[in-house]
């Protein structure tokens, strides 16, 4: 996402606070226009604005509720037929934080809707597109809860895996062409999402805690490296590398037709 030649556009969910609104600071400043989606409009509004007058970028926001159905087709029928959009990034997403018997069933449909439903339909719609112009990039925003769960994350964390493996399913399939998948995995951040989760940011280890800025200007970086696996907050890397290859191992060890040896009968 090096700056544009020209005038290519960034869409970005979720854009009205948070991690939405910096990658969309930060998009406009690397040169392109953008269209911000989020529910509140008001939020939107003065956001394009501050951003319009400190880029000279256009910038059109949608009010939309990405659970709505009518919203979300909205959405999707922009990403399918504006021949400028360039990059999307996934951000839209909805935590609640408490065990599941504790939970009304909406609770976790919800989640589902927006962290899985939606991430899928709007690439979807915008694949092809990218596809037919070879270009583009589409970064979906996952979460360090999609290779843990806790007592009180059984559904986010649920979520969050397939966004971690819609992404890496992606890419392979996208290996060969022009457009590009990034996930990144946030560990704890400094958003609203805390407001309404279940547990409040306050509740937390404040050294645990990164700004959006410093989260967002982190998965950049690592995009602008070339990867496709961004752990904003995990200094070692080699960690990362031996959990993966642990996972390649095991899957590799479940290619057989046989029973494993421990499980016959005695």
């Amino acid at each position: 996402m090096s700056v544009a030649t020209f005038k290519k556009i960034a869409v970005v969910t979720g854009a009205s606070s948070g991690i939405g609104a910096v990658y969309a600071d930060r998009l406009a400043a690397r040169g392109y226009d953008l269209i911000l989606v989020a529910r509140r409009a008001d939020r939107l509004e003065a956001l394009a604005e501050k951003i319009s007058k400190a880029y000279g970028a256009k910038v059109e926001v949608i009010a939309a509720d990405l659970q709505k159905e009518s919203d979300l087709v909205r959405v999707e029928t922009v990403l399918a037929t504006n021949p400028a959009v360039r990059v999307l990034v996934n951000n839209a997403g909805l935590g609640r934080l408490r065990p599941i018997a504790q939970s009304p069933v909406q609770e976790s449909l919800a989640q589902i809707v927006l962290n899985i439903t939606a991430v899928t339909r709007l690439t979807h719609a915008v694949l092809p597109a990218l596809l037919s112009r070879n270009d583009g990039v589409i970064v979906n925003i996952a979460s360090v809860l999609a290779i843990h769960s806790l007592p009180i994350s059984s559904v986010y964390s649920g979520t969050k895996a397939f966004v971690l493996n819609f992404s890496r399913g992606l890419q392979d399939e996208l290996a060969e062409t022009g457009v590009k998948v990034q996930v990144v995995l946030p560990a704890t951040t400094a958003t609203e999402i805390w407001d309404a989760s279940g547990v409040p940011l306050s509740a937390l280890d404040p050294d645990t805690v990164m700004t959006a800025e410093n989260l967002v200007d982190a998965a950049l970086a690592g995009f602008d490296k070339g990867e496709a696996i961004t752990w904003p907050s995990v200094a070692d890397t080699s960690l990362w590398d031996k959990y993966d290859a642990a996972r390649s191992t095991l899957f590799k060890a479940t290619q057989t037709g046989k029973p494993a040896a421990r499980y016959n009968a005695a």
